[in-house]
């Protein structure tokens, strides 16, 4: 007689959970952020999927996912030598920021991601080249700002880079920068030369606008300086005039009696001298001297 096997609710139960795990796992996948996915049908891609979020397949092998980082990525480019429109080479060395737009193109045109750097290196390569080759190596390099053209040349090579990659390969070129710019010995040479005739260029505007100011200002001053000059001219002779009007006066009184102005002059020396303390040795007869003597009052009465 056999014997009856006892029905376990616990292993049924890790077993249910299992199944619907296994289940979920053929048919369920998640998208984080950050990522982009394309589903395929026996190969074909199908679908895509740019959200994040939990999604549903058909089971592995009929229907399979391929996951893409959609993040902006960073691609340097290895030293490239490169001539400008007036024959100069120069060494660049470019940074693309890129990140994929259409997965569903990308993953037809490309379908990974080494493949699409290889692809996008080529594209900028060409555009760097025939862009770079319409300008002069001044529009690279320069002291005067308005001869620079970086900004310029930077954004060409970015528009023409990114309609080529997103009608091709689903990619969106964000940006495109010259990471290093380096130039040839002879290159460097011309450079300096060109960066010393324009130093001394803008001494010269300078000297020269110096050498007008200088011009000015002392033309100012000497305009000044005459212009004092008359008019200390002119009051000195308004001085003279009203002193010699004066005198006048007193010449006219020492005319009406030259014995009184010649005493009165006679005073003023002895004044002007004795106030000097000195000690003064001459004959009697020396005037004004001769007023000690009462010479003067003697001839007054003879």
């Amino acid at each position: 007689m056999k014997k009856e096997r006892n029905w376990n609710p616990y292993t049924f139960s890790l077993g249910l959970v299992i199944f619907v795990l296994l289940t979920l796992y053929l048919v369920a996948f998640q998208i984080h952020v950050g990522e982009t996915a394309v589903v395929t049908t026996f190969g074909k891609p199908t679908r895509e999927i740019t959200e994040a979020g939990l999604y549903w397949k058909a089971p592995t092998p009929i229907q399979k996912v391929d996951k893409f980082d959609a993040r902006i990525q960073v691609l340097e480019s290895k030293m490239e030598e490169t001539y400008t429109r007036d024959g100069k080479n120069i060494i660049l060395v470019t940074s693309t920021f890129w990140r994929i737009k259409n997965p569903l193109q990308f993953f037809r045109s490309v379908g990974y991601k080494d493949e699409a750097k290889r692809k996008l290196v080529s594209i900028v390569r060409n555009y760097e080249h025939g862009i770079i080759g319409t300008y002069d190596l001044s529009n690279l390099i320069n002291t005067d700002e308005t001869m620079l053209k970086l900004d310029e040349i930077q954004k060409k090579i970015r528009e023409l880079c990114s309609k080529e990659a997103e009608e091709t390969y689903g990619i969106e070129v964000i940006e495109v920068v010259f990471k290093r710019m380096q130039f040839p010995q002879e290159v460097t040479k011309d450079v300096f030369e060109r960066m010393k005739r324009e130093r001394e260029r803008i001494a010269e505007t300078y000297l020269a606008e110096g050498e007008g100011m200088a011009s000015d200002i002392r033309a100012r001053a000497d305009a000044e300086r005459e212009r004092i000059l008359a008019e200390a001219n002119a009051e000195a002779k308004k001085i003279k005039g009203e002193g010699d009007a004066e005198a006048a006066q007193y010449y006219k009184v020492f005319s009406e009696n030259e014995e009184l102005a010649i005493f009165l002059r006679k005073l003023e020396s002895l004044e002007t001298t004795l106030a000097k303390n000195a000690t003064v040795i001459l004959d009697y007869r020396t005037p004004p001297y001769d007023l000690f003597l009462g010479k003067y009052f003697e001839e007054e009465n003879e």
